[in-house]
């Protein structure tokens, strides 16, 4: 069988920061995912959009969620709409900007697992346990530190201000995972014949998308 490996060779690491242009909604099918209509949209799948003033179906605005499955003039969002009120009119999904993290250089973490909680009382014969939260776990990279690209720079001030903000890692076959997060930390690492590198560390809350 061909093997289905992945080389991380290529892939890009992106960081938000701020919001791009607001594109008009025009339609939407109701379902599991929730298929948006806005032509010409210009969105990458694993894209983060705000959704506004939508008329009809309400339970859509004010939510911020990823972009899946897209085309020219439609994507997908993992809402269930299911059974709920239908399109009026109007309505905006509005962008996140992406800052690129240069000199990106490792993939560690998405390790996250389910909360084990001791149900075992007087009358177990063994250990019981329930299943409880899952903690989506940490992101950690490696970068070869510059003071002035955008995205380390970004990477700096969110740590500094404790700021919660969107992560988008995107392999060499498209495929993304995106995520919610803080800097955790920022560590510099250098010495004698080294290059100044960092290993960052982002603490995820939330769930991943992968799209």
């Amino acid at each position: 069988m061909p093997t289905t490996a992945i080389s991380s060779q290529g892939s890009t690491l992106q960081v938000s920061s701020g919001n791009g242009a607001a594109k008009n909604i025009t339609g939407i099918a109701l379902g599991n995912p929730t298929i948006l209509t806005a032509a010409a949209h210009g969105f990458n799948n694993g894209d983060v959009v705000t959704l506004a003033g939508i008329g009809g179906t309400t339970v859509l605005n004010g939510l911020q969620l990823v972009v899946k499955n897209k085309t020219t003039n439609t994507f997908a969002v993992d809402v269930d709409t299911t059974g709920g009120a239908a399109y009026t009119s109007g309505g905006t999904a509005t962008p996140v900007a992406w800052l690129g993290i240069g000199n990106f250089k490792t993939i560690k973490g998405f390790d996250g697992k389910n909360a084990k909680l001791d149900a075992t009382n007087l009358s177990s014969t063994a250990k019981e346990f329930r299943i409880g939260l899952f903690d989506p776990g940490s992101f950690g990279f490696d970068v070869d530190v510059d003071a002035t690209d955008p995205g380390q720079v970004a990477l700096q001030e969110y740590k500094a201000a404790a700021t919660l903000a969107n992560y988008k890692l995107t392999l060499p076959n498209g495929k993304t995972a995106t995520f919610s997060g803080f800097v955790e930390t920022f560590p510099w690492d250098g010495g004698v014949d080294k290059i100044v590198s960092a290993s960052v560390n982002i603490i995820i809350t939330g769930p991943v998308t992968y799209a």
